[in-house]
C-alpha cells in the first residue's frame, strides 16, 4: 500500500491507472471524486458502465457499436450506400460524422497492421470488407485511416484487395491531415475539408514516388 492508509483506496486507484492516459494522481482524484458523490451516484455510475459493456453489440454490417444488431448509420435510408469509408476504429466514425460533411456508410475494421504489435489482416474486418463490396452496388471507397505508416500500410493492403474484386472508385483523404496524424485528433474543420477534397488513391501513390 502507498501511503493511502486503506486498501479499498489503494485498490480503487490500482483499476483507475488501468484505464489509458490515467496516472496515479489522476486516478486518486478521480476516486475521491466518488468519494465525494452520494452512493446514488457512484451506483448509477457503475451500473452504466456494466450495462453498456454487457449488452453493446457490434452492427451485422459495419461493426460499428450500436444497440441492437444493426447500428442508426446503416438503418438509416437517408445515407447514400453507394459510398463506403474505411476507418480504424468507433473513434473515427464519431469525428467524421461530428464533421456533417459525410453521408454515406462506413466500416470499421478494428484496428489497422501493425507487426510490431502482432495484428495482421486477419485480426481486421478486412474480408468482411471484401465480402460487403462484392454484394453491393459500391460506387466509392473512401480509405480514412491515420496518416501514419500503419495507417499507410493497411490503406495500400486493402486498395491492392479491392481493386481486384470492384471497379468502385478507391479514393483517401485529401492531405490537408498532417502526416503522422491521427484522425481522432483532427480538428473537424480540416477532417472536414480532407472528406470533400478526398483525392484518387492512384493518383495519391504516385505522387508519393515523384
Amino acid at each position: 500500500m502507498k501511503n493511502y492508509h486503506s486498501f479499498l483506496l489503494e485498490n480503487a486507484v490500482n483499476e483507475f491507472t488501468k484505464l489509458p492516459g490515467i496516472g496515479r494522481k489522476t486516478a486518486l482524484r478521480l476516486v475521491l471524486h466518488f468519494l465525494r458523490r452520494s452512493h446514488k451516484e457512484v451506483e448509477n455510475f457503475g451500473k452504466a458502465i456494466i450495462t453498456f459493456r454487457n449488452k453493446i453489440n457490434f452492427c451485422k454490417i459495419c461493426y460499428n457499436i450500436c444497440d441492437n444488431e444493426f447500428c442508426n448509420i446503416c438503418t438509416d435510408l437517408s445515407r447514400d450506400n453507394s459510398i463506403i469509408c474505411i476507418v480504424e476504429n468507433i473513434k473515427e466514425v464519431i469525428a467524421i460524422e461530428n464533421t456533417r460533411q459525410y453521408h454515406g456508410l462506413y466500416h470499421v475494421l478494428g484496428g489497422i497492421i501493425s507487426p510490431i504489435e502482432g495484428i495482421s489482416p486477419n485480426n481486421l474486418q478486412i474480408q468482411s470488407l471484401i465480402e460487403r463490396v462484392k454484394n453491393n452496388k459500391v460506387k466509392e471507397i473512401i480509405l480514412a485511416l491515420s496518416t501514419t505508416m500503419e495507417g499507410d500500410t493497411t490503406n495500400f493492403y486493402i486498395y491492392k484487395k479491392l481493386s481486384s474484386n470492384t471497379n468502385a472508385k478507391i479514393s483517401v483523404l485529401a492531405r490537408g491531415i498532417s502526416i503522422g496524424d491521427e484522425i481522432e485528433y483532427t480538428d473537424e474543420i480540416t477532417l472536414g475539408k480532407s472528406i470533400l477534397n478526398r483525392i484518387d488513391f492512384n493518383k495519391n501513390i504516385e505522387n508519393k514516388h515523384l
